[in-house]
Protein backbone atom coordinates (compact mmCIF):
# COMPACT_ATOMS: atom_id res chain seq x y z
CA UNK A 1 0.00 0.00 0.00
CA UNK A 2 1.36 3.38 -1.10
CA UNK A 3 0.44 6.99 0.39
CA UNK A 4 -0.79 9.37 -2.18
CA UNK A 5 0.65 12.54 -0.27
CA UNK A 6 1.24 14.65 -4.05
CA UNK A 7 -0.56 18.20 -2.79
CA UNK A 8 1.19 17.78 0.63
CA UNK A 9 4.20 17.07 -0.68
CA UNK A 10 4.09 20.69 -2.87
CA UNK A 11 2.25 22.44 -0.37
CA UNK A 12 5.61 21.17 1.64
CA UNK A 13 7.75 22.40 -0.99
CA UNK A 14 6.09 25.51 -0.85
CA UNK A 15 6.39 26.13 2.53
CA UNK A 16 10.13 25.71 2.82
CA UNK A 17 10.43 28.56 0.85
CA UNK A 18 8.18 30.47 3.34
CA UNK A 19 9.07 29.20 7.12
CA UNK A 20 12.26 27.99 8.43
CA UNK A 21 12.48 23.86 7.15
CA UNK A 22 8.54 24.49 5.52
CA UNK A 23 7.21 24.20 9.31
CA UNK A 24 6.44 26.63 12.16
CA UNK A 25 7.82 23.66 14.84
CA UNK A 26 10.55 21.33 14.35
CA UNK A 27 9.13 17.59 14.91
CA UNK A 28 6.19 18.63 12.57
CA UNK A 29 8.96 18.12 9.38
CA UNK A 30 9.08 14.19 9.40
CA UNK A 31 12.83 14.79 8.81
CA UNK A 32 14.29 12.37 11.16
CA UNK A 33 11.49 9.96 9.16
CA UNK A 34 12.76 10.94 6.36
CA UNK A 35 9.62 11.36 4.68
CA UNK A 36 6.63 14.42 3.75
CA UNK A 37 4.47 15.83 6.98
CA UNK A 38 0.91 15.21 5.71
CA UNK A 39 -0.86 18.61 5.11
CA UNK A 40 -4.24 18.86 7.66
CA UNK A 41 -7.41 19.96 6.14
CA UNK A 42 -9.44 19.16 9.58
CA UNK A 43 -10.13 17.05 11.79
CA UNK A 44 -13.48 15.51 13.94
CA UNK A 45 -13.67 12.85 16.87
CA UNK A 46 -10.59 10.72 16.78
CA UNK A 47 -10.16 11.22 13.14
CA UNK A 48 -7.43 13.82 10.97
CA UNK A 49 -7.82 14.39 7.42
CA UNK A 50 -5.31 15.65 5.25
CA UNK A 51 -5.31 17.72 1.72
CA UNK A 52 -4.82 14.96 -0.32
CA UNK A 53 -8.00 13.08 1.09
CA UNK A 54 -6.50 10.79 3.38
CA UNK A 55 -8.24 9.68 6.91
CA UNK A 56 -6.44 9.12 9.89
CA UNK A 57 -6.79 7.70 13.26
CA UNK A 58 -4.96 10.40 14.98
CA UNK A 59 -2.97 9.51 17.95
CA UNK A 60 -1.06 12.87 18.60
CA UNK A 61 -3.93 14.58 19.23
CA UNK A 62 -2.18 18.02 18.28
CA UNK A 63 0.41 17.00 20.83
CA UNK A 64 -1.37 16.34 23.73
CA UNK A 65 -4.61 18.75 24.69
CA UNK A 66 -7.49 17.04 22.22
CA UNK A 67 -8.23 14.55 25.31
CA UNK A 68 -12.16 15.03 24.68
CA UNK A 69 -11.56 14.77 21.18
CA UNK A 70 -10.75 17.04 17.79
CA UNK A 71 -13.64 19.76 17.27
CA UNK A 72 -16.01 18.64 20.40
CA UNK A 73 -19.45 20.13 19.75
CA UNK A 74 -19.70 21.15 23.49
CA UNK A 75 -16.26 22.92 22.83
CA UNK A 76 -16.55 24.59 19.34
CA UNK A 77 -20.24 25.76 20.11
CA UNK A 78 -18.35 27.35 23.52
CA UNK A 79 -15.85 29.04 21.43
CA UNK A 80 -18.54 30.62 18.76
CA UNK A 81 -20.15 31.90 21.46
CA UNK A 82 -17.26 33.26 23.15
CA UNK A 83 -16.16 34.67 19.82
CA UNK A 84 -19.45 36.83 19.38
CA UNK A 85 -18.27 39.14 22.57
CA UNK A 86 -14.43 39.47 21.49
CA UNK A 87 -12.02 37.73 21.25
CA UNK A 88 -9.25 39.71 23.57
CA UNK A 89 -9.65 42.38 26.11
CA UNK A 90 -6.54 42.64 27.35
CA UNK A 91 -8.58 42.90 30.79
CA UNK A 92 -9.87 40.90 33.57
CA UNK A 93 -12.42 38.62 33.37
CA UNK A 94 -14.40 36.35 35.39
CA UNK A 95 -13.78 33.04 33.27
CA UNK A 96 -9.93 33.75 34.16
CA UNK A 97 -11.04 32.68 37.79
CA UNK A 98 -13.72 30.42 36.53
CA UNK A 99 -10.56 28.44 34.61
CA UNK A 100 -8.12 29.03 38.01
CA UNK A 101 -11.08 27.56 40.53
CA UNK A 102 -11.37 24.94 38.24
CA UNK A 103 -7.33 23.75 38.28
CA UNK A 104 -7.09 24.71 41.80
CA UNK A 105 -10.08 21.84 42.55
CA UNK A 106 -8.08 19.47 40.67
CA UNK A 107 -4.71 20.18 41.82
CA UNK A 108 -4.67 21.06 45.67
CA UNK A 109 -1.07 21.92 45.44
CA UNK A 110 -1.98 25.12 43.13
CA UNK A 111 -3.06 27.82 45.51
CA UNK A 112 -2.51 30.97 43.50
CA UNK A 113 -2.23 30.54 39.48
CA UNK A 114 -0.98 33.44 36.32
CA UNK A 115 -2.37 31.45 32.89
CA UNK A 116 -0.05 32.54 30.01
CA UNK A 117 -0.11 31.61 26.50
CA UNK A 118 2.22 28.46 26.24
CA UNK A 119 4.35 25.71 27.96
CA UNK A 120 7.77 27.84 27.44
CA UNK A 121 6.30 30.47 29.25
CA UNK A 122 5.38 28.86 32.03
CA UNK A 123 8.40 26.67 32.60
CA UNK A 124 10.35 30.40 32.11
CA UNK A 125 8.22 32.48 33.88
CA UNK A 126 8.06 29.43 36.77
CA UNK A 127 12.30 29.35 37.12
CA UNK A 128 12.56 32.99 37.27
CA UNK A 129 10.12 33.16 40.24
CA UNK A 130 12.07 30.29 41.65
CA UNK A 131 15.25 32.00 41.14
CA UNK A 132 13.56 35.50 43.06
CA UNK A 133 12.26 33.29 45.71
CA UNK A 134 14.95 31.70 46.92
CA UNK A 135 17.46 34.27 45.89
CA UNK A 136 19.93 31.72 44.11
CA UNK A 137 20.88 31.20 40.64
CA UNK A 138 21.38 27.57 39.77
CA UNK A 139 18.75 25.03 38.61
CA UNK A 140 18.24 21.75 37.82
CA UNK A 141 16.98 19.70 35.10
CA UNK A 142 17.13 15.75 33.76
CA UNK A 143 18.59 15.06 30.25
CA UNK A 144 15.90 14.43 28.19
CA UNK A 145 13.32 16.61 29.69
CA UNK A 146 12.14 19.30 27.49
CA UNK A 147 10.41 22.27 29.32
CA UNK A 148 10.24 24.48 26.10
CA UNK A 149 12.71 26.87 24.43
CA UNK A 150 14.05 29.31 27.23
CA UNK A 151 17.71 29.35 26.75
CA UNK A 152 18.46 28.39 30.26
CA UNK A 153 16.23 25.20 29.74
CA UNK A 154 17.96 24.07 26.19
CA UNK A 155 20.72 22.40 27.92
CA UNK A 156 20.07 18.80 27.42
CA UNK A 157 17.17 18.96 26.06
CA UNK A 158 14.26 16.35 24.63
CA UNK A 159 11.69 16.92 22.40
CA UNK A 160 12.93 17.60 18.88
CA UNK A 161 16.15 17.90 20.31
CA UNK A 162 16.64 14.47 20.77
CA UNK A 163 15.27 13.82 17.55
CA UNK A 164 17.71 15.53 15.67
CA UNK A 165 20.72 14.65 17.91
CA UNK A 166 21.09 18.11 19.21
CA UNK A 167 21.70 18.14 23.38
CA UNK A 168 22.33 22.01 23.08
CA UNK A 169 21.20 24.74 20.96
CA UNK A 170 23.19 27.08 19.07
CA UNK A 171 22.43 30.87 20.47
CA UNK A 172 22.50 29.38 24.07
CA UNK A 173 24.98 31.48 25.65
CA UNK A 174 27.67 29.97 28.09
CA UNK A 175 26.45 32.32 30.91
CA UNK A 176 23.17 31.17 30.86
CA UNK A 177 24.01 27.24 30.27
CA UNK A 178 26.72 27.17 33.47
CA UNK A 179 23.44 27.77 36.01
CA UNK A 180 21.60 24.43 34.56
CA UNK A 181 22.95 21.82 35.68
CA UNK A 182 21.81 18.84 34.07
CA UNK A 183 21.17 14.60 35.49
CA UNK A 184 19.99 11.63 34.10
CA UNK A 185 16.07 10.96 34.55
CA UNK A 186 15.45 8.25 37.26
CA UNK A 187 19.11 8.09 38.81
CA UNK A 188 18.47 8.92 42.70
CA UNK A 189 22.40 8.50 43.04
CA UNK A 190 23.30 11.52 40.10
CA UNK A 191 20.70 14.03 41.57
CA UNK A 192 21.68 13.01 45.38
CA UNK A 193 25.08 13.56 44.65
CA UNK A 194 24.52 17.15 42.90
CA UNK A 195 22.22 18.38 46.09
CA UNK A 196 24.95 17.20 48.56
CA UNK A 197 27.45 19.09 46.57
CA UNK A 198 25.99 21.95 45.31
CA UNK A 199 22.24 22.05 47.11
CA UNK A 200 22.37 25.23 48.94
CA UNK A 201 23.07 27.00 45.41
CA UNK A 202 19.97 25.28 43.75
CA UNK A 203 16.80 27.70 42.93
CA UNK A 204 15.00 24.70 42.02
CA UNK A 205 14.82 21.32 40.36
CA UNK A 206 12.57 21.18 37.55
CA UNK A 207 10.87 17.61 36.26
CA UNK A 208 8.95 16.29 33.71
CA UNK A 209 7.19 13.89 36.14
CA UNK A 210 6.37 11.70 33.11
CA UNK A 211 8.48 11.77 30.65
CA UNK A 212 7.32 13.12 27.61
CA UNK A 213 9.62 14.21 24.97
CA UNK A 214 12.26 11.35 25.07
CA UNK A 215 9.11 8.89 24.35
CA UNK A 216 7.08 8.60 27.50
CA UNK A 217 9.37 6.92 30.60
CA UNK A 218 7.22 6.87 33.93
CA UNK A 219 9.21 7.64 37.11
CA UNK A 220 10.80 4.53 39.12
CA UNK A 221 8.99 3.66 42.02
CA UNK A 222 10.22 6.42 44.81
CA UNK A 223 12.36 8.64 42.49
CA UNK A 224 9.64 11.50 42.35
CA UNK A 225 9.73 11.50 46.32
CA UNK A 226 13.35 11.39 46.78
CA UNK A 227 13.36 14.67 44.66
CA UNK A 228 10.69 15.95 46.61
CA UNK A 229 13.03 14.96 50.34
CA UNK A 230 16.16 16.40 48.62
CA UNK A 231 14.39 19.82 47.45
CA UNK A 232 12.95 20.40 50.49
CA UNK A 233 16.09 19.35 52.63
CA UNK A 234 18.02 21.72 50.85
CA UNK A 235 15.51 24.76 50.49
CA UNK A 236 15.38 24.43 46.51
CA UNK A 237 11.48 24.62 44.95
CA UNK A 238 10.30 21.23 42.90
CA UNK A 239 9.10 22.10 39.62
CA UNK A 240 6.42 20.11 37.94
CA UNK A 241 6.18 20.76 34.52
CA UNK A 242 2.88 19.09 34.13
CA UNK A 243 2.49 20.83 30.61
CA UNK A 244 2.36 17.35 28.93
CA UNK A 245 1.02 14.87 31.78
CA UNK A 246 -0.83 17.38 33.39
CA UNK A 247 -5.16 15.51 33.20
CA UNK A 248 -3.38 12.65 31.30
CA UNK A 249 -1.34 10.55 34.43
CA UNK A 250 -4.28 10.93 35.91
CA UNK A 251 -7.35 13.97 36.26
CA UNK A 252 -4.71 15.46 38.50
CA UNK A 253 -1.72 14.64 36.83
CA UNK A 254 1.57 13.15 38.27
CA UNK A 255 0.98 15.19 41.22
CA UNK A 256 -2.13 13.09 42.28
CA UNK A 257 -0.99 9.56 40.47
CA UNK A 258 2.32 9.76 42.14
CA UNK A 259 1.26 11.08 45.29
CA UNK A 260 3.69 14.23 45.26
CA UNK A 261 3.26 18.07 45.84
CA UNK A 262 5.56 20.06 43.90
CA UNK A 263 6.01 23.68 45.04
CA UNK A 264 5.46 25.49 41.47
CA UNK A 265 3.15 23.56 39.10
CA UNK A 266 3.66 24.22 34.93
CA UNK A 267 0.50 23.07 32.88
CA UNK A 268 -0.83 23.44 29.42
CA UNK A 269 -1.97 21.89 26.54
CA UNK A 270 -5.43 20.85 27.81
CA UNK A 271 -6.40 23.37 30.01
CA UNK A 272 -6.55 25.10 26.34
CA UNK A 273 -8.72 23.30 25.04
CA UNK A 274 -6.80 23.27 22.01
CA UNK A 275 -6.24 27.07 22.04
CA UNK A 276 -2.85 28.93 23.15
CA UNK A 277 -2.67 28.46 27.41
CA UNK A 278 -0.53 27.81 29.82
CA UNK A 279 -0.28 27.93 32.96
CA UNK A 280 1.95 28.33 36.39
CA UNK A 281 1.19 28.05 40.01
CA UNK A 282 1.60 26.87 43.41
CA UNK A 283 2.20 28.11 47.26
CA UNK A 284 0.46 31.21 47.50
CA UNK A 285 3.77 32.54 50.09
CA UNK A 286 5.17 31.99 46.17
CA UNK A 287 3.21 32.35 43.36
CA UNK A 288 2.57 36.11 45.75
CA UNK A 289 6.16 37.17 44.42
CA UNK A 290 4.61 37.56 41.32
CA UNK A 291 4.05 41.25 40.02
CA UNK A 292 1.77 42.74 40.48
CA UNK A 293 1.61 41.03 44.14
CA UNK A 294 5.56 41.01 43.90
CA UNK A 295 8.67 41.84 43.03
CA UNK A 296 9.13 38.93 40.15
CA UNK A 297 8.17 40.38 36.77
CA UNK A 298 5.73 38.24 34.56
CA UNK A 299 3.31 40.21 31.68
CA UNK A 300 1.72 38.93 28.86
CA UNK A 301 -1.06 41.16 26.66
CA UNK A 302 -2.72 37.84 25.41
CA UNK A 303 -2.72 35.84 28.40
CA UNK A 304 -6.03 35.09 29.81
CA UNK A 305 -7.90 35.91 26.76
CA UNK A 306 -11.52 34.74 26.72
CA UNK A 307 -11.61 32.56 23.60
CA UNK A 308 -8.97 30.26 25.01
CA UNK A 309 -10.08 30.32 28.82
CA UNK A 310 -14.04 29.36 27.11
CA UNK A 311 -12.37 26.55 25.45
CA UNK A 312 -9.94 25.25 28.91
CA UNK A 313 -13.12 25.75 31.26
CA UNK A 314 -15.20 23.41 28.27
CA UNK A 315 -12.73 20.67 28.38
CA UNK A 316 -12.10 20.06 32.23
CA UNK A 317 -15.34 20.10 32.89
CA UNK A 318 -16.05 17.22 30.34
CA UNK A 319 -13.11 15.47 31.40
CA UNK A 320 -14.66 15.79 35.16
CA UNK A 321 -18.08 15.24 34.54
CA UNK A 322 -19.33 11.66 35.58
CA UNK A 323 -21.96 9.43 34.49
CA UNK A 324 -24.17 7.15 36.16
CA UNK A 325 -22.81 3.26 35.48
CA UNK A 326 -19.34 4.64 34.05
CA UNK A 327 -15.55 4.94 34.65
CA UNK A 328 -15.08 8.57 35.45
CA UNK A 329 -13.18 10.27 32.22
CA UNK A 330 -9.46 9.80 33.59
CA UNK A 331 -10.29 5.98 34.25
CA UNK A 332 -11.62 5.78 30.69
CA UNK A 333 -9.11 7.12 29.36
CA UNK A 334 -6.46 4.72 30.82
CA UNK A 335 -8.56 1.87 30.06
CA UNK A 336 -8.49 2.43 26.49
CA UNK A 337 -4.74 2.97 26.58
CA UNK A 338 -3.97 -0.30 28.32
CA UNK A 339 -5.77 -1.68 25.18
CA UNK A 340 -3.70 -0.49 22.54
CA UNK A 341 -0.93 -0.82 24.68
CA UNK A 342 -1.70 -4.78 25.42
CA UNK A 343 -2.88 -5.01 21.93
CA UNK A 344 0.26 -3.55 20.48
CA UNK A 345 2.57 -6.12 23.01
CA UNK A 346 0.79 -9.05 21.95
CA UNK A 347 0.92 -8.10 18.36
CA UNK A 348 4.73 -7.30 18.29
CA UNK A 349 5.41 -10.95 20.18
CA UNK A 350 3.26 -12.47 17.48
CA UNK A 351 5.77 -10.67 14.89
CA UNK A 352 8.91 -11.78 16.46
CA UNK A 353 9.57 -8.50 17.13
CA UNK A 354 10.72 -7.01 20.74
CA UNK A 355 9.53 -3.55 22.08
CA UNK A 356 9.14 -1.89 25.02
CA UNK A 357 5.78 -0.73 25.68
CA UNK A 358 5.34 2.39 28.32
CA UNK A 359 1.79 3.79 29.23
CA UNK A 360 1.46 6.92 31.46
CA UNK A 361 -2.52 7.24 31.80
CA UNK A 362 -3.80 8.20 28.66
CA UNK A 363 0.08 8.51 27.36
CA UNK A 364 2.04 5.92 25.91
CA UNK A 365 4.35 4.47 23.42
CA UNK A 366 7.08 2.41 22.31
CA UNK A 367 10.59 1.21 22.25
CA UNK A 368 12.29 -1.11 19.69
CA UNK A 369 14.80 -2.31 22.27
CA UNK A 370 15.03 -5.42 24.36
CA UNK A 371 16.88 -3.02 27.19
CA UNK A 372 15.31 -1.40 29.63
CA UNK A 373 14.28 1.79 28.82
CA UNK A 374 14.11 4.34 31.69
CA UNK A 375 16.01 7.48 30.70
CA UNK A 376 17.40 9.12 27.61
CA UNK A 377 20.09 7.75 27.35
CA UNK A 378 18.48 4.70 27.03
CA UNK A 379 15.77 5.65 25.09
CA UNK A 380 18.64 6.85 22.26
CA UNK A 381 19.73 3.00 22.55
CA UNK A 382 16.42 1.85 20.79
CA UNK A 383 16.48 0.76 17.35
CA UNK A 384 15.10 4.23 15.55
CA UNK A 385 15.41 2.67 12.37
CA UNK A 386 12.99 0.02 13.04
CA UNK A 387 10.45 2.77 14.65
CA UNK A 388 10.83 4.32 11.53
CA UNK A 389 9.71 1.27 9.19
CA UNK A 390 7.05 0.86 11.52
CA UNK A 391 5.86 4.76 11.86
CA UNK A 392 5.45 4.40 8.17
CA UNK A 393 3.72 1.12 7.91
CA UNK A 394 0.99 2.98 10.37
CA UNK A 395 0.84 5.63 8.62
CA UNK A 396 0.27 3.82 5.19
CA UNK A 397 -2.55 2.23 6.74
CA UNK A 398 -4.58 5.26 8.23
CA UNK A 399 -3.17 5.24 11.79
CA UNK A 400 -1.21 8.54 12.40
CA UNK A 401 1.62 8.22 15.33
CA UNK A 402 3.97 11.24 16.58
CA UNK A 403 7.44 10.74 13.85
CA UNK A 404 9.55 10.22 16.39
CA UNK A 405 10.23 7.46 18.93
CA UNK A 406 11.29 10.34 21.17
CA UNK A 407 7.75 11.50 21.29
CA UNK A 408 4.65 10.31 23.27
CA UNK A 409 1.12 9.93 21.73
CA UNK A 410 -2.12 10.28 23.43
CA UNK A 411 -5.81 8.89 23.67
CA UNK A 412 -8.95 10.50 23.94
CA UNK A 413 -12.14 10.40 25.33
CA UNK A 414 -13.30 10.11 21.51
CA UNK A 415 -10.81 7.23 20.17
CA UNK A 416 -13.93 3.98 19.71
CA UNK A 417 -13.45 0.48 20.48
CA UNK A 418 -13.49 0.30 16.81
CA UNK A 419 -10.56 2.78 16.28
CA UNK A 420 -8.47 0.57 19.00
CA UNK A 421 -9.30 -2.88 17.26
CA UNK A 422 -7.93 -0.93 13.88
CA UNK A 423 -5.27 0.15 15.31
CA UNK A 424 -3.97 -3.34 16.79
CA UNK A 425 -4.29 -4.95 13.68
CA UNK A 426 -2.55 -2.01 11.86
CA UNK A 427 0.09 -2.37 14.67
CA UNK A 428 0.45 -6.54 13.74
CA UNK A 429 1.27 -5.59 10.29
CA UNK A 430 3.30 -2.68 10.83
CA UNK A 431 5.80 -5.29 13.30
CA UNK A 432 6.03 -7.89 10.77
CA UNK A 433 7.35 -5.42 7.98
CA UNK A 434 9.86 -4.58 10.98
CA UNK A 435 10.47 -8.15 11.11
CA UNK A 436 10.90 -8.91 7.35
CA UNK A 437 13.37 -5.88 7.15
CA UNK A 438 15.60 -7.84 9.31
CA UNK A 439 15.83 -10.94 6.96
Amino acid sequence: MSLNLSKSEAAFEAAKELMPGGVNSPVRSYRSMGSTPPFIARAKGSRIYDIDGNEYIDYVGSWGPMVVGHAHPEVVQAIQEAATRGTSYGAPTLIESELAELVMKIYPSVERIRMVNSGTEATMSALRLARGYTGREKIVKFIGCYHGHSDSLLVKAGSGLATFGVPDSPGVTAGVAKDTITVPYNDVEAITKVMEEQGDAIAAVIIEPVAGNMGCIPPKQGYLQKLRELTQQHGALLIFDEVMCGFRASLGGAASAYGIRADITCLGKIIGGGLPVAAYGGKAEIMDCVSPAGPVYQAGTLSGNPLAMTAGITTLSILMREEEGQPDKSRQLTLKTKDVVMGWTAAAKEAGVKIQAHQAGSMFGIFFAEHEVCDYETAAAADQEAFKIWFHAMLEQGIYLAPSQFETIFMSLAHSDEDIEKTIAAAGAAFRKVRESRR
